[in-house]
């Protein structure tokens, strides 16, 4: 790739309307990216350690727990360096690496939230063939096919942005570096950049969304058909902590990326939920929802106690 810019560092302006907030913002931010990295990976751990939840539902919301690590872990140090240390300058190569990390993690979300839909699914309506659909060569085959699909999005994203040059201003109206504030400061025709980054972003989105919305039609119908109240509330249940998820997740695709008109404290609050907050509440979502993971991380956490001279 031929480099054409003059820009070495991008200044981020942080979050709009935040001054005199700082100390405050820090605050939150910095519980909200700890109880994501502790909650995550309780849940990871609990997965990993517990025989009953080595099932494809539990393997793929291991998944979802590795990319609530990471995700959060992209853009929110440097949010909290600069909200402390006033240090809200990054690097050529910082900037492009954010933007990198957070579409290739993004569209792997994406696939994995659409993934997780067609295993409840494939439980719900071919509860019989279950095992033998879902088996550990298909999970694994999709699970592969996840990453590797958002690694694919990520570098073809960031591939087209960083090719344009670059020669000032420099100022970044976000508290990280994404595809719309990046794009404005290019100092070439960007017509194409933007076209294939709304056209990429929305076809993945909207693809993905209209196969969960497919598959959790289907979970619906199958669902009213069952003739036990106790049934038909089990089977909602194994469903419900996913869909919660899944509307924390498309609420900001489509806020950000697939509306008209652009607003800069709109576009600060939606991506602060999104890269913060959202990360913080999945482990909350799956374990206060699921009746396994609370029994297992019990018994994970009372283990984990015992050396301590700790007693259930």
């Amino acid at each position: 790739m031929r480099n054409y810019t003059f820009v070495t560092e991008f200044i981020l302006l942080g979050i709009s309307n935040s001054e005199g907030l700082e100390n405050m913002l820090f605050v939150l931010f910095l519980v909200f990216y700890v109880f994501a990295l502790l909650g995550n990976l309780l849940i990871f751990l609990t997965i990993l350690a517990s025989p009953s939840l080595h099932t494809p539902m539990y393997f793929f919301l291991g998944n979802l727990a590795v990319f609530d690590i990471f995700f959060p872990s992209v853009n929110s140090p440097k949010m909290m360096d600069c909200l402390m240390l006033q240090s809200c300058a990054i690097s050529y190569q910082g900037c492009a690496s954010q933007i990198f990390f957070y579409h290739t993690l993004g569209c792997t979300e994406c696939f994995l939230y659409t993934v997780m839909a067609y295993d409840r699914f494939v439980a719900i309506c071919y509860p019989m063939r279950y095992t033998i659909i879902m088996n550990y060569k298909v999970c694994t085959l999709f699970t592969v096919g996840t990453w590797l699909g958002g690694f694919v999005h990520g570098s073809i994203l960031t591939f087209l942005i960083f090719k344009l040059p670059y020669c000032g201003p420099n100022e970044v109206d976000s508290f990280f570096c994404d595809i719309p504030v990046v794009l404005s400061l290019a100092c070439a025709d960007t017509s194409l950049a933007q076209t294939v980054s709304f056209t990429n972003v929305g076809i993945v989105a909207l693809t993905c969304f209209l196969l969960v919305l497919t598959s959790y039609t289907r979970i619906v119908i199958s669902i009213l058909k069952i003739c036990s109240s106790e049934g038909r509330r089990r089977a909602f249940s194994t469903c419900s902590a996913h869909f919660t998820s899944i509307l924390l997740f498309y609420g900001p695709v489509i806020l950000v990326y697939l509306r008209p008109a652009s607003s800069p404290w709109l576009d600060s609050v939606v991506q602060v939920f999104n890269n913060v907050v959202t990360p913080s509440l999945n482990p909350l979502i799956y374990s206060l929802r699921n009746k396994e993971v609370k029994l297992a991380l019990r018994k994970v956490l009372s283990q984990a106690m015992q050396p301590l001279g700790y007693k259930e």
